[in-house]
């Protein structure tokens, strides 16, 4: 079964044509980050114009690419939620559009399902069940993935996800948008025990994450430097923060696992792409005798394959829908 599918919900539009939830024929992506660079993070209605602009493109692109014509397409796939509101209304409207005038199903897709699925794509033999942590710009949780289309939140932030806290640090550093990236390259050469920074628990949810204090931590020391005249080395500052977030989400990650009886896990999301995340849980796999699964680079940020393979498996579970379907700003993974 092949389904084109489409993502919109930020600030990359893409498309892609995936083949039995496994297989991608063709991805493409088109990213406006820098674009919005010089506003210093994304703009929704920035982004949603640039959607609208480019959406038909990167769809025949990522056709053309596969070698596949709309009739030979099995199903349209679609990210209906969560995100920016604007931005993934462009990409459901379109699909509907397409999918009328294909006359092919129309598959609803959560994000978040869809970025826990790039590993199906990366790894053919993982199956579920399996405890998943996803971790984004938007987004953290520990997800135990029970089916592919059966999921139950065992944790979450509680306030800033990871990746809002690693790009909001960054930027309080001084690197450009999106800071995580320049902040992981600099954290390799740093020292992560220069700077003593706090490491945040939620009281009696011993699976919820907070990193709200761990951010204000850094801006308040920069700050304090600045009005003393005193240096902070970056590196540094930028390793002590990598490490102190790295042990947050591990820490919870690891104990979850235990108490639950997981030996096989999965990290998925933009963060999992961070050098630090992943060699961390490369180590604790390896020591514990447990399987651990990573998608590739190419597979941690948005992308229009991710939603294809979750597609093909909503498809499967009978979760279609009609004309009437609409965009959602905010939706736990596990609704239905």
């Amino acid at each position: 079964m092949k389904l084109l599918a489409i993502e919109s919900s930020c600030d990359e539009t893409a498309a892609a044509v995936v083949e039995d939830g496994r297989r991608v024929l063709s991805s493409v992506i088109h990213s406006q980050i820098e674009e919005h660079r010089q506003y210093g993070g994304v703009v929704p209605e920035v982004a949603s114009r640039r959607h609208a602009e480019n959406i038909i493109g990167v769809t025949q692109r990522a056709l053309d690419e596969a070698c596949q014509s709309l009739e030979e397409i099995d199903g349209i796939a679609v990210t209906y939620a969560p995100g920016l509101i604007g931005a993934v209304l462009v990409g459901v409207n379109f699909a509907k559009g397409l999918a009328m005038a294909a006359q092919k199903p129309l598959i609803p897709v959560h994000h978040i399902r869809g970025h826990i699925a790039a590993n199906y794509i990366a790894h053919p033999q993982l199956e579920p069940p399996f405890l998943c942590l996803v971790v984004s710009g938007g987004h953290s949780h520990l997800i135990e993935v029970l089916d592919y289309t059966r999921f139950r939140i065992v944790g979450r932030t509680r306030d800033d996800a990871a990746g809002e806290a690693f790009d909001k640090a960054a930027r309080a550093m001084g690197f450009p948008y999106p800071g995580g990236v320049f902040l992981d390259r600099v954290a390799q050469i740093g020292d992560p025990s220069a700077y003593s920074l706090p490491r945040p628990r939620v009281e009696g949810s011993p699976y919820d994450f907070s990193f709200s204090g761990l951010k204000t931590a850094v801006v308040n020391l920069l700050h304090n430097a600045a009005q003393k005249g005193e240096t902070v080395c970056t590196n540094d500052l930028a390793a002590s923060f990598q490490q102190a977030a790295v042990e947050i989400l591990t820490s919870r990650f690891v104990m979850a696992a235990q108490e639950l009886g997981y030996r096989k896990l999965v990290v998925a999301g933009g963060v999992s792409a961070n050098s630090g995340l992943r060699r961390a849980m490369e180590d604790i796999c390896q020591k514990k005798g447990w399987q651990l699964y990573q998608p590739p680079l190419s597979l941690c940020g948005d992308n229009g394959a991710m939603i294809g393979a979750q597609g093909y498996y909503e498809f499967l579970a009978g979760h279609t829908a009609g004309l009437d379907l609409n965009g959602v700003a905010s939706l736990p993974v596990d609704a239905q």
